[in-house]
């Protein structure tokens, strides 16, 4: 059974690293998140299918169909970013949320605030984008 959060609670450097209150807010954090993409999602479908490709204007169609392809490409990244939550949820499930995938080192309660999904450290992170810059200029 997961901890009842007070409703003001943030988390802290102040306790216990991924604390069961910690784990329960970045759980309910990223539920919260997958639930906004998910009603987005419907929403964008019921908006596409009440649009009509039938204009009889042709700038207005194709003004249409660019407004359409962009939407599917947020809605392709955004189920992109859904697939990552669901990582994250599993993460806390089994023990290894907050931690870095290649150091084992804690990824920070700021990092975790600020991109809940991550699954590097600052540190770690900043080695892998330097890497993939300096593999992108070869």
């Amino acid at each position: 059974m997961s901890p009842l959060l007070p409703p003001d609670y943030r988390p802290s450097d102040d306790e216990l690293f991924m604390s069961e209150f910690q784990l329960e807010y970045f759980r309910l954090k990223l539920l919260k998140w997958r639930a906004e993409l998910l009603h987005e999602s419907v929403e964008t479908v019921a908006h596409m299918q009440e649009e009509s490709l039938h204009q009889p204007d042709l700038t207005d169609r194709a003004s249409l169909e660019t407004d359409r392809a962009l939407e599917l490409r947020t809605r392709d990244r955004e189920r992109k970013l859904i697939s990552k939550i669901d990582a994250a949820l599993r993460r806390i499930e089994d023990g290894s949320y907050g931690f870095c995938e290649e150091t084992g080192d804690p990824i920070g309660i700021r990092r975790l605030e600020a991109r809940p999904i991550a699954t590097l450290s600052l540190e770690a992170q900043e080695r892998h984008e330097r890497l993939e810059r300096t593999h992108r200029d070869d």
